[in-house]
């Protein structure tokens, strides 16, 4: 993605992170609409929950991992010549637990990765090395066994490579703070807005010199949402414990379903927090500075530098809703100011049109 020529609308924006639809036309035009997906089960028992959505390059090599002679076949749902006799691909019934089904793709994501298969998604060089949670519903809790346990009641299905949860197009979780300052002027009642809004380092794999969300990362498997977030805010931001926990609140979570510019699939749900800094307080305890290198600096810009960047392209896609959202909770976009209101907050909390996936996409 490259900065636009022309302003992009609030709409715009939103559509550019959430360009996918399963089923229908999107709402950006995309070579990729009329691609075949298969639905990925969890198993090949009747009312297995999906978990994913397969491209047909996936499946082919699925293919030829169940031709591989010192393998045991591992997915079910292969038969047939060409993606087009593919309706439903799953692990293999044998593979009955998380544990068993967390082995098969580490091994073979490995592999992928030293045979430079696929290298623009899971090459050395993009490769994250943390295990990102897969559910059975990606909608309910998010829980992880403990000690020895296996499946039981468990929502948890297993874990894989974050890199490679594209190239199976399973829902990922991720948290994004905003740290802000708003003051209100006591005689003309006009509102001033500042944020805290880092560039992304130029030598990270992904969307290098961006501008993103003042502290935002992954939810790694078996880590709850807020100390994922406590866990990032020092690392990313040198923001310490004791402060994360005093004055961050949750405040929602957007949904959006991204196609990558190569056709990979992102469904994604990102958990929300602010951090407002009080109007009074001293502002120097909230600075935060780089710390692990992905962030080069941060910015303490006012509302109408973050919306110029914004309507530039400059904000990584899923950054610019986070703070769309936060400009409607603030009540800076309001249904009487911008007339594409409600298609802009229900397209924030998509359901990946989930309900088409069981079905056949």
């Amino acid at each position: 993605m490259t900065p636009q020529n022309s302003p992009l609308s609030y709409l715009d924006i939103v559509n550019l992170c959430g360009n996918a639809r399963v089923g229908v036309p999107s709402p950006i035009p995309s070579e990729f609409d009329s691609e075949p997906l298969v639905p990925f089960y969890l198993s090949p028992a009747p009312g297995s929950p999906v978990i994913g959505l397969l491209r047909p390059q996936i499946i082919e090599l699925l293919r030829v991992e169940n031709s591989r002679t010192e393998a045991k076949s591992i997915w079910v749902g292969l038969e047939g010549a060409d993606v087009t006799h593919a309706r439903k691909i799953s692990f293999d019934a044998s593979l009955d637990t998380h544990t068993k089904r967390t082995a098969v793709m580490k091994e073979m994501c490995e592999r992928w990765r030293d045979t430079g298969i696929l290298p623009d998604i899971i090459g050395p060089k993009k490769w994250r090395a943390e295990m990102y949670p897969v559910y059975r519903d990606a909608f309910g809790v998010h829980d992880y066994p403990a000690g020895d346990a296996e499946d039981g009641e468990l929502n948890f299905a297993f874990e894989m490579e974050r890199a490679a949860a594209a190239l199976f197009g399973v829902i990922t979780y991720g948290v994004h703070m905003s740290t802000y300052q708003e003051i209100t002027d006591p005689v003309s009642g006009e509102r001033t807005l500042r944020l805290w809004i880092p560039t992304r380092a130029k030598n990270k794999s992904m969307w290098p010199g961006y501008l993103d969300n003042t502290v935002a990362g992954g939810i790694p498997a078996g880590m709850p949402m807020f100390e994922a977030l406590v866990k990032e805010c020092m690392e990313e931001a040198s923001l310490p414990e004791e402060l994360v926990r005093k004055h961050v609140r949750s405040v929602g979570c957007v949904s959006y379903f991204h196609r990558t510019s190569k056709g990979w699939l992102q469904p994604e749900v990102e958990y929300m927090y602010d951090m407002p800094i009080p109007p009074t307080a001293d502002p120097t305890p909230f600075e935060p500075k780089p710390l692990d290198g992905e962030v080069e600096r941060f910015d303490f810009l006012n509302k109408t530098q973050v919306e110029v960047e914004m309507r530039s392209a400059r904000f990584k896609p899923n950054c610019a809703v986070v703070l769309i959202d936060l400009f409607i909770r603030l009540g800076y976009i309001t249904p009487d100011n911008e007339p594409d209101f409600l298609k802009i907050v229900t397209a924030l909390h998509t359901q990946f049109d989930y309900e088409r996936w069981a079905g056949g996409a």
